[in-house]
């Protein structure tokens, strides 16, 4: 479920067709899959699309294959995530329920056990013990707020629009290589089919190209096929964007650039567990949540989980 984005420079949109670079990825340089040998910046595919409920479930195994994630050649985030939310439409406030609940999540997020779930997970594919090479846990907001309060977009956007808008929100000079940038817009999702997604992209700035990660999330309130159930005291809409923020964090931790850890149908660790809940809050900071967990190697192979091979750091 991924399709080509188009090219676009850092401060206008080309309508011209991309194909991307096949080359090698490694973090924070011009040798990202996305990145285009002219200075432009490049947006990727949609990864890791949340399908609205009931569309989506945990993997099984078939056929006596192994439902694992297995490595394909690209990195992990292996240094601590900064994370800048945007907001993107004119209901939104500094203030807020939903922008100040968002908040809370990112900031309580960082080096928990739910983030340890993504932790097995390398930069080479290999077994090490050393954790340089594995997923960081680590996460911090960067606190500057950006609400944009510009009509947001009324349908599904391309992944090309969610990251033009990443650069006038903050600035291309200002983007932070390496770092996630997560864009929640006021609009409801009407006919379209998911409930967020994530990519990645590069992005043209004075000082040369900057590799970041970006995600995409509708406004989810009163939407049944995105809802979680047990909010523990939140609005049924940021309990659902919280859940669906974790999935993509962690597909974002474990899948960068789209072609990292993925199973053999094209999952990604969360894609595997999506809609399928342990029935216990997983606790972030001060707040309780509903999140669904992400899928491990390790524990399929060791017949463990809420679900066998999933798990939310609860248990």
């Amino acid at each position: 479920m991924r399709r080509w984005a188009v090219v676009l420079s850092a401060l206008t949109v080309s309508l011209g067709a991309a194909t991307a670079v096949t080359s090698t990825a490694s973090a924070g340089n011009d040798n990202d899959p996305y990145t285009l040998s002219d200075g432009h910046a490049q947006a990727g595919p949609m990864g890791g699309i949340v399908n609205a409920r009931g569309d989506a479930h945990a993997a099984r195994p078939h056929g006596g294959s192994s439902p694992n994630l297995t490595w394909h050649g690209q990195r992990v985030q292996t240094q601590a995530t900064q994370v800048q939310p945007i907001f993107w439409g004119g209901t939104w406030a500094a203030g807020s329920e939903v922008v100040t609940g968002l908040y809370k999540f990112y900031d309580g997020v960082g080096s928990t056990a739910y983030m340890n779930t993504n932790t097995e997970y390398t930069t080479d594919g290999s077994n090490s013990t050393n954790p340089a090479l594995h997923v960081n846990p680590a996460v911090s907001r960067i606190t500057t707020d950006h609400i944009d309060t510009t009509p947001a977009p009324s349908r599904a956007p391309s992944t090309t629009t969610i990251l033009n808008e990443v650069v006038k929100a903050v600035g291309a000079n200002n983007l932070i290589g390496g770092a996630y940038y997560p864009v929640y817009i006021d609009q409801p999702r009407g006919s379209a089919g998911y409930c967020a997604w994530h990519s990645s992209g590069t992005v043209a700035t004075s000082a040369g190209s900057v590799q970041i990660q970006f995600g995409f999330f509708f406004n989810l309130d009163g939407d049944s096929g995105c809802d979680v159930g047990a909010t523990y005291g939140h609005s049924i809409d940021l309990a659902a964007l919280a859940n669906v923020s974790g999935h993509e964090l962690s597909e974002m931790a474990t899948d960068p650039t789209l072609n990292a850890w993925l199973d053999s149908k094209g999952q990604e660790n969360a894609d595997k567990c999506a809609w399928t809940f342990s029935g216990n809050p997983v606790k972030l900071g001060t707040e309780s949540w509903t999140i669904q967990g992400n899928w491990s190697n390790a524990a399929y192979n060791g017949n463990q989980g809420y679900v066998r091979g999933c798990i939310d750091g609860t248990s």
